[in-house]
């Protein structure tokens, strides 16, 4: 018997309170934090091929410890982070202080942000759409806040676990890209949300997750119509 759609409350509450409880030791994982110079600087030179050095009004959407808004602040980018998982946000917080970084974080939900429309130059996000009981909603808020012509830009990736685990269990059914898409996939959603020139590039080199990827990881980039 297919299990009943659940109300997004329920769902979201689930999904922050998994992440809430993941805060701690979340970037012990080698995929997750930065841990050597060498995968700071190729993570670095990832994000500036992409960008560019100019610097830039950035929302860092479903932030988590703030890895990536750290990042994208070292090169010199004016950066506010948004999570839905206070625990999380406490987090980057911290990292940020330690590391004299001036970056706001704040809670907000990733399919209704708290940020006035045309804010930003670019939005990104890591490993977040799979986690969201509307990601269609999402992109289309991610325009919203970004300027005509701006830009989305997503770290993402195809985990295809065999078992969903944890609160997930429970509402994996809710999440409509759970375990994240193959590249040419989720390049179908973008486009069909509006989003222009969506191009894709791998991410498979062992140095950008600390080891061997186990998953299809990749980078969509992704224009703003004027």
């Amino acid at each position: 018997m297919t299990p009943s759609p659940q109300d997004d409350g329920t769902v979201k509450g689930l999904v922050r309170q998994h992440w809430d409880g993941r805060a701690a030791t979340f970037d012990e994982e080698p995929q997750h934090g930065i841990h050597t110079d060498e995968q700071r600087d190729r993570w670095l030179e990832v994000l500036r091929e992409r960008i560019g050095d100019e610097p830039r009004r950035v929302l860092d959407v479903g932030c988590g410890t703030g890895v990536v808004s750290l990042l994208l602040a070292e090169l010199g980018h004016a950066v506010t982070g948004v999570d839905f998982a206070p625990a999380m946000l406490e987090r980057a917080r911290e990292k940020a202080r330690e590391t004299d970084q001036s970056i706001g974080f704040h809670r907000g939900d990733a399919e209704a942000l708290p940020v006035p429309d045309d804010t930003v130059e670019l939005v990104t996000a890591r490993h977040l759409v799979w986690t969201l009981p509307n990601p269609e909603a999402a992109i289309r808020e991610w325009q919203r806040v970004v300027e005509p012509g701006g830009r989305i830009l997503l770290i993402e990736g195809y985990w295809d676990h065999d078992e969903p685990w944890d609160e997930y269990e429970a509402i994996h059914d809710d999440l409509p890209l759970y375990d994240g898409r193959p590249p040419d996939e989720l390049r179908e959603v973008l486009a069909g949300e509006g989003l222009r020139d969506v191009e894709h590039e791998p991410l498979t080199e062992p140095t950008l997750w600390g080891r061997e990827p186990r998953h299809d990881y990749y980078l969509m980039d992704a224009t703003v119509p004027r």
